[in-house]
């Protein structure tokens, strides 16, 4: 009887398939805690569908290696591929956080001074070694 009233309960505060979806795995519910929201007002950039396609392609790769592990496959080949998607997602990191550089701090900066836009383009510059 209590599991009836508590799946009750349960399907009563679920209102979407978003808060069903979170319940189910409340490890990857967003925002997590702690994080800030911010909506970017000025919309996508062009490099978000680069970054996106990036991510989904290291997705399925790291589905692969999963697989990989549980079929016991060498050990080396199985590093050699988490090597692989490590990189591919430094690679997507690394666009996306050029990205935000060159486009929301720079609008963020707007109209500033001189000498405090050479410290900008040095800072843009420097990012890229990161």
């Amino acid at each position: 009887m209590a599991y009836a009233v508590l799946a009750f309960e349960f399907s009563v505060k679920l209102k979407s398939h978003d808060d069903f979806r979170q319940a189910q795995n409340p490890a990857l519910s967003y925002p997590l805690q702690g994080d800030r929201i911010f909506r970017m007002a000025h919309g996508i950039h062009t490099t978000h569908t680069d970054v996106l396609n990036r991510l989904r392609r290291a997705d399925g790769h790291l589905k692969a290696i999963i697989t990989m592990i549980e079929d016991r496959r060498e050990c080396v080949d199985v590093a050699q591929q988490l090597h692989a998607i490590g990189n591919a997602i430094e690679n997507a990191k690394r666009i996306y956080i050029q990205d935000h550089i060159d486009n929301c701090l720079e609008e963020a900066a707007g109209t500033i001074p001189r000498g405090a836009r050479s410290s900008l383009a040095d800072f843009k510059e420097i990012t890229k070694y990161l």
